[in-house]
């Protein structure tokens, strides 16, 4: 098995209601894990969620880590407390993390930040949060991930489709390097680095797998609900935070997922940014 099958078969592993998520993450996670390996000290998750993907994070740098875990839903913070990396778990938006000036070593959030609607108060906390010298890493969409969609197989136009796309999955920002290095500037952060990942081939995969699970039912529920609120009602989300898949069957289904898909990163315009920087 490759590295990426084995990265991917671990996400499939533990989200085993959702193939699409689990194939998007193993390819971030793979690029975030390469950048991280020198991070040291206390961190901060910014956006834990369950803790999870973190888990898997560090497992893949091979370290054990040592961090605050931050976001605002109550059920994710609650599920995360199962690991004992957290020193402390904050429920809590990222505008307003209670923790004292310059307290981090390094802030690190995985495709969180697309969702905040004020999203240059939750850079100017990170800021604030970390020490000077301190790094930060994030893992966005950028304009990238529209344009690498293939869209409609219903005949709906191209601009509604990324319409309800984009409110399906909650993305309210997709930023440049530009962008992301005046939002830095502004608020007493140096852009060091901006890596694009994520291809077009890869980009439609996670659409077909998304199309055929969190998308449909998205439109079964008459695109009422967000995905997470649709997974705690069918009991998804609990079963993946205290079940995981035998090994095996993720084994296989990796393959399948990765089924066709050139192992080498794909040229041409990513569908998402890795962006580091420092304090």
């Amino acid at each position: 098995m490759s590295a990426s099958d084995d990265l991917l078969a671990e996400f499939v592993t533990r989200y085993p209601a959702q193939p699409a998520t689990a194939f998007f993450r193993a390819i971030e996670i793979s690029e975030l894990a390469s950048s991280m390996r020198d991070a040291e000290g206390l961190g901060l998750d910014l956006g834990c969620g369950d803790g999870i993907l973190t888990d898997i994070l560090f497992k893949r740098i091979g370290k054990r880590p040592h961090l605050v875990g931050v976001d605002p839903d109550p059920l994710e913070t609650d599920a995360a407390k199962a690991y004992d990396f957290y020193e402390r778990i904050h429920t809590c938006g990222g505008a307003e993390i209670p923790e004292p000036d310059g307290k981090f070593d390094y802030v690190f959030s995985n495709s969180v930040l697309e969702h905040i609607p004020d999203l240059v108060s939750v850079i100017a906390e990170v800021s604030r949060v970390l020490r000077p010298g301190g790094k930060f890493y994030f893992t966005v969409p950028c304009p990238g991930f529209h344009a690498n969609l293939m869209g409609s197989v219903l005949g709906r136009s191209r601009p509604t489709y990324l319409a309800e796309m984009d409110k399906r999955l909650a993305h309210l920002h997709y930023l440049s390097e530009l962008d992301w290095n005046q939002i830095c500037c502004r608020n007493g952060l140096t852009l060091d680095t901006v890596t694009g990942y994520v291809g077009r081939a890869q980009t439609r995969r996670w659409e077909t797998l998304s199309r055929l699970t969190g998308g449909l039912l998205y439109k079964l529920v008459g695109q009422t609900a967000r995905p997470i609120e649709i997974q705690r009602a069918l009991q998804l989300r609990a079963f993946q935070n205290q079940q995981r898949l035998p090994s095996f069957l993720a084994a296989g289904l990796a393959k399948a997922i990765r089924l066709g898909l050139a192992e080498e990163k794909e040229k041409g315009e990513q569908s998402c940014l890795l962006v580091v920087g420092h304090r």
